[in-house]
C-alpha cells in the first residue's frame, strides 16, 4: 500500500514518532512517503495514497503551530471522501490543553470526511521510553490492520 506521513516538529519529539511509524509500515513492505513540511504539502495529492496521517506538536494553550494553521484550515475545507486516515503528535502535560492540536487535526479530517481509522495518537515529548515506542507501534500497526480490513471490504480507486 501506499501510505504518506505528514507532520510538523519544532523540537524533533513529533518527528522521532513520524520516523518510527514510517520505518514500521516500510518494515511491513509498504510505500512511505513523509513530508515534514504541511505548508508545501496539497490535500489534492491525498488521492495519490491508499492511507494518510498527519503529526503535529501543540503550541501555546492548545495551538496548532503557526506554519500548519493553513494546512488544517484548507483540510477541514476538503473533501476527503472516506479517505483512511489518523492523528498523531506530541504535547507536554503540564499545559491545560494536552496535545489539543492532535485533536484539532482529527477533528479537520473528520470535518472533511475523512476515515479516521484509530484514535490520535498523543505522546508526553518525544518516545523516548520502551512504553512510549511500544504506543507508537501499535498505532503504526493498529492502522496498518484496520487499512487492509477495509481494503478487502471495499477497495478505494
Amino acid at each position: 500500500m501506499k501510505l504518506l506521513i505528514g507532520y510538523v516538529s519544532m523540537s524533533g519529539n513529533t518527528e522521532d514518532i513520524a520516523n518510527l511509524i514510517r520505518h514500521t509500515w516500510q518494515d511491513a513492505g509498504h510505500d512511505v512517503s513523509i513530508s515534514d513540511d504541511l505548508e508545501s504539502l496539497r490535500i489534492e495529492q491525498f488521492a495519490e495514497y491508499d492511507g494518510v496521517i498527519l503529526g503535529t506538536y501543540t503550541w501555546g494553550d492548545g495551538d496548532v503551530p503557526y506554519e500548519a494553521e493553513d494546512f488544517v484550515d484548507d483540510l477541514e475545507e476538503s473533501s476527503l471522501n472516506g479517505l483512511p486516515c489518523a492523528a498523531f503528535g506530541s504535547g507536554d502535560t503540564d499545559y491545560p490543553k494536552y496535545c489539543a492540536a492532535v485533536d484539532t487535526v482529527e477533528h479537520a479530517f473528520q470535518t472533511a470526511g475523512g476515515n479516521v481509522l484509530v484514535p490520535a495518537l498523543k505522546i508526553e515529548f518525544d518516545p523516548d521510553t520502551d512504553e512510549k515506542k511500544e504506543a507508537c507501534l501499535a498505532f503504526a500497526h493498529t492502522f496498518l490492520q484496520q487499512l487492509e480490513a477495509l481494503k478487502k471490504v471495499q477497495p478505494r480507486g
